[in-house]
């Protein structure tokens, strides 16, 4: 097969249909750039999971004189109700779970809570007794927080315990439900690139079918037909994979971390070298759609 005559066919062909293969060309890189975002959008929460796991701590707030509930009597915790907790966080049972635990006094508490509403008139109405001393528990495993929730509500002493887990897993569930809904739209956007390839190879093969028609004559084989199509339709995708690429590449160097890093700097974001994982993807995922696409379309068409 003389390959100077198969480059030369599909040049032809890209050339005749230009307008096609652009209108192909912007449907299948905005497809495939929303693969690539639902890619970066499992990375980046997959991030911040691990950033704010990791820095998560179970709080056991004790009771004051001004809680009223069933373990709380309008009644400070006492020694003996603090020395209760601290012992159990030492015993055998939570010791393989708990990393590491301090203990929060009234004063430190009015300390921390001044500085978080430094000039708000609600730190002259506060008093140090009205804020809860508190027992922060960091896990070895933050996933097993629930252990630490059973262990202590309800007993006297402890007004509640309050688990961060459960509110980030609502957070990380709805970036999830809209990673996947990313990916449900990218993958509709690629059939329809994908019919659109289909249609254009067989327009291309329609315009060229006089050529067609002098290779079979002549004795050309099908695979000889055929390569140049498949070739134009894996030509084509590869420009839109590489156009898809540098747009999620751009899309962390300068939204993620040239805004949102700089802007919204209180968790931990995607780097561009972690980014780079996407662009292999996306020229994969694109030339090998592109050539079954182009493959089966041409081959449908020889048959009529």
């Amino acid at each position: 097969m003389r390959a100077g005559l198969v480059l030369g066919e599909v040049w032809n062909g890209l050339r005749r249909n230009m307008s096609v293969v652009i209108s192909v060309v912007l449907v299948t890189f905005v497809s495939l750039t929303f693969v690539g975002a639902a890619i970066l959008m499992q990375l980046q929460i997959q991030q911040m999971k691990t950033f704010w796991y990791d820095r998560a701590q179970v709080a056991v707030y004790l009771c004051t004189d001004y809680d009223q509930s069933s373990t709380c009597a309008g009644e400070d915790a006492g020694e003996d109700e603090i020395a209760a907790v601290e012992e159990a966080l030492q015993s055998d049972t939570l010791r393989p779970y708990v990393d590491d635990f301090f203990f929060v006094t009234h004063e430190q508490a009015y300390k921390e809570f001044v500085q978080q509403f430094e000039g708000n008139p609600i730190v002259d109405i506060t008093k140090p007794e009205q804020l809860n001393q508190t027992f922060c528990i960091k896990l070895k495993d933050p996933s097993r927080s629930d252990i630490i929730t059973e262990t202590f509500s309800g007993i006297p002493g402890v007004q509640s315990v309050s688990d961060p887990r459960s509110l980030l897993d609502r957070i990380f569930l709805f970036l999830g439900v809209a990673s996947y809904t990313a990916i449900v739209i990218a993958g509709l956007m690629l059939v329809a690139a994908m019919l659109l390839i289909s249609t254009t190879i067989r327009l291309s093969a329609f315009s060229r079918r006089r050529e067609i028609g002098i290779m079979r004559l002549v004795g050309a084989s099908n695979r000889f037909i055929q390569t140049p199509f498949i070739l134009e339709g894996i030509i084509a995708r590869l420009l839109r994979a590489v156009l898809a690429s540098a747009a999620s590449v751009a899309i962390v160097r300068f939204f993620v971390q040239g805004f949102l890093a700089r802007e919204v700097p209180f968790t931990s974001y995607i780097t561009v070298e972690q980014a780079l994982v996407v662009p292999p993807i996306l020229v994969l995922v694109g030339v090998v759609l592109s050539a079954i696409a182009a493959k089966i379309a041409i081959t449908r068409y020889l048959r009529v």
